[in-house]
């Protein structure tokens, strides 16, 4: 029995939660950033304890204060050390508010406990194979953005407008067979072969 009412909102699957992008957890730079900033804390740590011990400050240290205190902030290394501490702080911002894996296609979810997601080649094979069953089409490209398929193809016989409908429709039905849960646009160009 064919249920009736309004169809899913998108990025939601038939009554299921939203479908949401994919995080990248970026292993590399968090261990990074945390060995950084434990071996510099720990570093300072001992040389504040060694001081409280009675012992005399490390020679770093010393040369890092007496460095900060005689600099002017037009100097070449201290604009130089700013420079590299922005960027590197841009970088980590960056790094934090983007998802990253941008190859990665979420899919509708039914079911809370699982997250379904394909990448955006695969996608681009699907289709590719579904283009080149149709009636004409001689070599088909397909490229797979987050927002937009494109799609371009050479006929080498029927007539283009032809060609470029039944595409449309092959297309139209693969990417929605496919189940993403945001459908991306769909252009499709068709042209023929360049003569030899």
């Amino acid at each position: 029995m064919e249920r009736t009412g309004p169809p899913a909102a998108p990025g939601r699957g038939a009554g299921g939660p939203a479908a949401r992008r994919f995080w990248s957890e970026r292993r590399g730079p968090a261990a990074l950033v945390a060995a950084v900033l434990t071996g510099a804390s720990g570093l300072l740590l001992y040389d504040i304890v060694s001081v409280r011990a009675d012992r005399p400050a490390a020679s770093w240290r010393r040369t890092l204060a007496d460095g900060l205190a005689t600099r002017h902030l037009d100097d070449a290394w201290v604009v130089l050390g700013a420079s590299a501490a922005v960027l590197t702080g841009v970088w980590l911002i960056a790094l934090a508010l983007t998802p990253g894996l941008r190859g990665l296609l979420p899919m509708r979810r039914d079911d809370e406990l699982m997250r379904p997601g394909i990448e955006r080649g695969a996608v681009a094979l699907v289709l590719r194979n579904r283009a080149m069953e149709v009636s004409g089409v001689r070599s088909v490209r397909v490229d797979v953005g987050r927002r937009r398929i494109r799609a371009l193809a050479e006929a080498h016989f029927r007539e283009i407008d032809t060609v470029r409908a039944d595409l449309e429709a092959v297309l139209s039905h693969g990417v929605a067979e496919l189940g993403l849960a945001r459908e991306p646009a769909l252009t499709v160009h068709v042209r023929r072969p360049p003569k030899p």
